[in-house]
């Protein structure tokens, strides 16, 4: 699945120093949005993800290529392996960065500073560089210095505290990542737009808490403007009526209806058409007050009939509803595969792997799949010879000496 037409971000070069997955989620937005992103691995391994299996894909030698994990992450990307502890490996990268438009790291709260490979270094090489950290906590206040972890900034931040029923629950993907990801993406194309307006280049300070706390939303607006603070709802919503899931006579289907003239609908199609005149259930504000008699009464009537009955009437009436689906459901649906969701690419010595597409629909500049996800120091030689114009004998001496992999 690819395409020949140049990515937005075709003339963007990024040095991407992250690992697991905010960073590299970050990353490989903007490759598939066309830049050219060298991936920094340690020579010991590389990324952490790589081992975080199983599944792991196959590999073609007998033994065990990369784990799941990584490949989502990681596409359009070039690996090497560089020994950042080594005064010559940090040259390596200094060299790489004066050359790029944008570095991207994930260590603790000044954990570069002593390779001599933070912002306020690396700008002197390189004025227009931005520069995108991202920490747990964010450069300033009393817990900069703490690791972060998506499953700890859930908890501290909030989203557990209104997310499951009887007790707190962590979303099922790691969502402050990738959220965190998608933030500093966004960040990232904006200190690019604002130097090419001349304003050079600059950091951007990334925090998974500090996003948590922005996704909170409705949720933390909720409780500024009444001042309640709000609690676990299941699949509830605090603010809409009924927007929730309802039992059925095979199973459980999502119902969404988000105003007033839906819910005139959905009364008729529940052979309830007196209940959008009923002042207890005309108005949004009046169903959230009437929330646990008119649920029940609901859930009384949907289970008579089966969820496919259900998705069929209220489709034809317009109300939003669907199934609580598996994934093997989700990739399955007929939406799925016209919007081409997954698609496959060859990974180096491990073959096809099936990867999730990328849901920006540019008409211009479409995301691209140029590179599957490297194979670990992959691209070492080709990179270096090609950037810095290091020989073959030169990357070698490198390898033997432990400054390269």
């Amino acid at each position: 699945m690819t395409n020949t037409i140049p990515g937005a971000l075709s003339h963007i070069r990024v040095l991407d120093l992250s690992r697991v997955l905010a960073g590299p989620w970050c990353a490989q937005i903007l490759g598939d949005l066309g830049a050219d992103v060298i991936k920094v691995e340690n020579p010991d391994g590389g990324d952490d993800t790589r081992g975080w299996g199983p599944p792991f894909m196959p590999d073609e030698a007998g033994g065990q290529g990369d784990a799941a994990y990584y490949l989502c992450a990681n596409r359009n990307k070039r690996s090497i392996a560089v020994n950042l502890r080594e005064p010559e490996g940090q040259a390596i990268i200094r060299q790489l960065a004066a050359q790029s438009d944008v570095v991207i790291e994930n260590y603790k709260t000044g954990g570069l500073k002593r390779f001599g490979l933070d912002y306020e270094t690396l700008k002197t090489l390189n004025p227009s560089i931005v520069y995108c950290s991202v920490t747990g906590f964010g450069q300033t206040g009393p817990n900069a210095h703490l690791p972060g972890y998506d499953f700890l900034i859930q908890a501290m931040g909030g989203l557990m505290s209104v997310t499951g029923e009887d007790a707190p629950v962590k979303v099922g993907v790691p969502i402050v990542d990738l959220f965190t990801g998608v933030y500093a993406a966004g960040a990232i194309l904006a200190a690019l737009v604002a130097r090419d307006q001349g304003k050079g280049g600059q950091y951007i300070d990334m925090a998974l808490f500090d996003v948590q706390a922005a996704m909170l939303a409705n949720q933390a607006c909720n409780y500024f403007a009444g001042g309640r603070v709000p609690g676990r709802m299941g699949n509830r919503h605090p603010n809409i009526v009924p927007y929730q899931d309802f039992p059925t006579a095979d199973g459980r289907i999502a119902v969404a209806v988000g105003a007033d003239r839906q819910f005139r609908a959905f009364a008729g199609v529940l052979g309830r058409p007196g209940w959008a005149d009923d002042p207890r259930y005309a108005r949004n504000q009046a169903r959230v007050e009437f929330r646990e008699e008119l649920c029940g009464e609901i859930a009384s009537i949907m289970r008579t009939r089966s969820s496919a009955d259900w998705r069929s009437a209220l489709d034809a009436a317009g109300i939003p509803c669907g199934p609580i689906q598996a994934l093997d459901a989700v990739f399955e649906e007929p939406q799925a595969r016209a919007r081409q969701l997954a698609f496959q690419m060859d990974v180096t010595g491990s073959g096809p792997a099936t990867l999730v597409a990328n849901p920006m629909r540019l008409s211009q500049t479409p995301p691209q799949y140029r590179t599957a996800p490297p194979r670990f120091a992959e691209h070492t030689r080709e990179v270096l010879h090609e950037r810095l114009g290091l020989t073959q004998n030169e990357i070698s001496g490198l390898c033997e000496r432990g400054i390269l992999a």
